[in-house]
Formats: structure tokens, C-alpha cells, sequence
């Protein structure tokens, strides 16, 4: 996994809520083994139609979003089943960060182990930067190291994440990455064992 320690990019605006695992990444698609390729199916159901045509009226389908690669959704975002597939499919898409009121907890647990931000604000916090983002190009800047966002206007948002959690994106880690961390002592262990 790469770091993230300071993230700029362009925000994409998805105000649904409950938008489930299957939204994400539809289950057809799951017969891959490996993490990568995914990002092409993301919302396919949404984002194509029955033929496999881009559908006009579904926004991250507009020019307006190209390139997007901060994610702002409604409440309980990645609820439905713990399919880890859906946090391959929007990092491999280019989303880096998500912020929503709530997710579902295993959906928020597998983005953090697989190198995405997932930010909970209050709805409060969350409304008006969905709005800004579905009415213009708007820029946001995550840094994790001082757990802050903020726009190209200086307004200043904090967000809390679990030491644990900040520490592995801050280094790129996910549980297999820590795990080698202590290789020399593993195998100190395993050859006096």
C-alpha cells in the first residue's frame, strides 16, 4: 500500500444513503481473485446501462468529475454484505478518501486495510460539502498527520480516526506489511522454537 499522509483532489458527490456492497461493486463481477481491476465495474448498475452504455444521467459519469478521487456519500455507506471487493473498486476507480455520516463498520474497516481514508463526520459537517461539490469544481485537502480537511476558502474541519488506523495509512501498512515488520523476530522465534 502507498502512504497517505496529505491527499488533495477533486471531490465527487454521491448523496445517497444505505448504498450497499452491491451498489459498489455488483456481485456478477466478484470473479477475480486478485485487487486490481475492479474500478471499471464501480457502481455499474448506475453508471451503465443495460448494454453496457455509460448512462448520461448518472454523475460520476459527467466530465465535471473526471479524475475524482475524494468521494463525499450519505449515511451508512457500504452497508449489505462484507465484500471486500467494494473498497478494491474505488481505490482501483481512484478514490483515495471517503467521508460520510456513517458506514458500515466492516465496509469501514476494509477500506482502512486497504490504504482508503474512510471519515465519519456529522451530517452537519457533511451537507454543505456535498452541496458544494454537486454546484462546482470542488478541491478538498485530507491531511491524516494533523486530521484535517480543508478547502481552497481555509475551512478548517477536524476528524477523528483510531491511532491504530492513522499509524498504518501514515505508513502504508496493511496487517500483512505489519506483520513483516517483526520478520527478524519471527524467525528468531521459529529457530529457537
Amino acid at each position: 500500500m502507498e502512504p497517505l499522509k496529505i491527499h488533495k483532489g477533486l471531490v465527487y458527490p454521491l448523496n445517497r444513503s444505505n448504498v450497499d456492497t452491491d451498489q459498489i461493486i455488483p456481485k456478477q463481477f466478484l470473479k477475480r481473485i486478485e485487487r486490481q481491476g475492479f474500478g471499471q465495474f464501480l457502481f455499474y448498475n448506475w453508471r451503465f446501462d443495460y448494454h453496457g452504455n455509460p448512462q448520461a444521467d448518472f454523475s460520476l459519469n459527467s466530465e465535471k468529475y473526471s479524475g475524482a478521487s475524494i468521494l463525499i456519500a450519505g449515511e451508512n455507506f457500504g452497508c449489505g454484505s462484507s465484500r471486500e471487493h467494494a473498497p478494491w473498486a474505488l481505490l482501483d476507480y481512484g478514490f483515495k478518501v471517503i467521508i460520510a455520516p456513517s458506514f458500515a463498520d466492516i465496509f469501514k474497516n476494509n477500506c482502512l486495510k486497504n490504504g482508503i481514508l474512510a471519515i465519519e463526520l456529522d451530517s452537519a459537517q457533511v451537507e454543505p460539502l456535498l452541496k458544494r461539490a454537486e454546484n462546482e469544481s470542488y478541491d478538498l485537502t485530507v491531511n491524516l498527520e494533523n486530521q484535517t480537511i480543508e478547502d481552497e476558502h481555509s475551512n478548517l474541519i477536524h476528524f477523528e480516526i483510531s491511532p491504530h488506523s492513522k499509524e498504518m495509512l501514515l505508513n502504508g501498512l496493511d496487517d500483512i506489511g505489519l506483520t513483516l515488520l517483526y520478520e527478524k523476530k519471527i524467525s528468531k522465534f521459529e529457530l529457537s522454537h
